[in-house]
C-alpha cells in the first residue's frame, strides 16, 4: 500500500501546495498534509470501491480535500465539520486537476487519451518534485496559478527581473525532465 500511495506522493503534494499557498501559505506545510493524506488512505482503503487509476485518484483527491478543511477549521478557527466547505474544496481539487490535464494535452475524448492525460498530471507533478525549490515555485506560481511575473515576485520574495530569469531555465530543465525536446 505504502509503495502504490507513494506513486502519487509528488501530485497530491502539487494539489496542496496549490491550495495552501491560497488559504494557509506559511502556517502548513504540504508534505505533512500529503503524509496525514496517506495515513487517512491507508486507514480506509478497504471502503474504496473503484476499478481505475482515475477514481483512485479521485479518492485521494477526496481525502485531501477533507484534510485541508480540517486545516481550514484548525487555523481559522472554526469550530464544526462544514460538508460545504468540504464539498467547496473537493471542487476545487478537481478543478486544479483539469487545469493540470488542460495545461498538458489538447483535448482528448477517448478513455484512453484521458487515462493518458491523467496520467501525464502525475507525471508532471513527479518531473517538478525534481526540480530545485525556486525552479518549482516559478513553475507553480507563474503558470499553473496563472500569476503574472510581479505576483509571482512578489510570492517569492524576489524581483521580478530574477523571476523572469529563473523562469526560462526552469521550464528548460522540467522538459528535460518530462523528455520534452525544447
Amino acid at each position: 500500500m505504502g509503495r502504490l500511495l507513494e506513486l502519487y506522493r509528488n501530485y497530491l503534494d502539487l494539489l496542496g501546495r496549490l491550495h495552501l499557498g491560497r488559504m494557509l501559505q506559511s502556517k502548513v506545510d504540504s508534505a505533512d498534509l500529503v503524509q496525514d493524506t496517506f495515513l487517512d488512505a491507508h486507514r480506509q482503503f478497504g471502503h474504496f470501491r473503484g476499478a481505475s487509476e482515475g477514481e483512485f485518484i479521485a479518492w485521494l483527491r477526496q481525502i485531501l480535500a477533507g484534510n485541508l478543511a480540517n486545516l481550514v477549521r484548525r487555523y481559522q478557527g472554526t469550530q464544526g465539520r462544514d460538508v460545504r466547505l468540504e464539498r467547496q474544496l473537493v471542487d476545487e481539487l478537481d478543478q486544479s486537476s483539469r487545469a493540470l490535464q488542460q495545461n498538458l494535452a489538447a483535448t482528448q475524448s477517448t478513455p484512453s487519451q484521458r487515462a493518458v492525460r491523467r496520467e501525464s498530471e502525475v507525471l508532471l507533478a513527479d518531473a517538478l518534485g525534481q526540480l530545485r525549490e525556486d525552479y518549482r515555485d516559478v513553475i507553480i506560481l507563474h503558470h499553473l496559478e496563472g500569476l503574472t511575473f510581479p505576483e509571482t515576485a512578489q510570492r517569492m520574495g524576489r524581483t521580478v527581473d530574477s523571476v523572469k530569469h529563473l523562469w526560462a531555465p526552469a521550464l528548460a530543465q522540467l522538459r528535460r525532465h518530462l523528455g520534452v525536446i525544447p
